[in-house]
């Protein structure tokens, strides 16, 4: 009795479908989210582009280095100048400086100040007609430590023992301070004479009012 056989197929070298790789099914593409991420970039360069010619675009303007009281003169050693990024605000330009010279202070002006032109008026109400100004030569205790140009104060007639103290000036304008304790405060004229009479016999004081300007 036979057995029959059935011959070995060689399947080394088949090259029909049995032998191909299963495909890969493509990546899904997200079309908005990489639209969204080109503008990102485009507008990121664009900012960055923008900051930079912004940062580019610059003018001389004045800063204050000096105070400045109400109604005091500018002078050369208060002013420097400044070169700041233009943000549209109307500062004065250095270029106007002989102008600003010529003119005073509407309001107490601090260091560090960049000048508008609302900060400065051509003429002193403060130093105007009806105005005078009086130098007063003060002693320690007839005078505030710290008082500078631009404070307001009362100017005090103490006669000491012989009577009683009055205001003669509510709010002068303090002018000037020296090194040595001598006061300048701007009053006003019908009482300047008085004010000097009692400053030459040393019966003078001025005290600080904190916040008048």
């Amino acid at each position: 009795m036979r057995t029959s056989e059935k011959p070995a197929v060689n399947t080394a070298g088949l090259s029909g479908p049995a032998s191909r790789k299963l495909p890969v099914p493509p990546r899904e593409r997200k079309p908005a989210l990489a639209a969204l991420a080109l503008l990102l970039i485009l507008g990121g360069a664009l900012a960055t582009t923008l900051l930079v010619l912004r940062s580019g675009d610059r003018v001389s303007a004045i800063r204050i280095v000096q105070q400045i009281g109400a109604g005091q003169r500018f002078t050369p050693q208060a002013l420097e100048e400044v070169q700041i990024a233009d943000t549209g605000i109307a500062y004065v330009s250095w270029s106007q400086r002989q102008k600003v010279l010529g003119s005073f202070a509407a309001v107490t002006i601090l260091p560090g100040t960049l000048l508008t032109s609302d900060m400065g008026v051509d003429a002193s109400e403060e130093l105007g007609p009806g105005k005078a100004v009086v130098g007063l030569a003060l002693k320690p205790g007839q005078m505030p430590q710290g008082l500078e140009k631009g404070d307001r104060v009362q100017v005090v007639y103490v006669p000491g023992d012989e009577g009683e103290g009055r205001v003669l000036a509510q709010s002068a304008l303090v002018h000037g301070v020296g090194e040595k304790g001598g006061v300048t405060v701007i009053v006003e004229a019908q009482v300047s004479p008085v004010v000097l009479q009692y400053a030459s016999s040393g019966q003078i004081a001025v005290a600080e009012l904190p916040g008048a300007r």
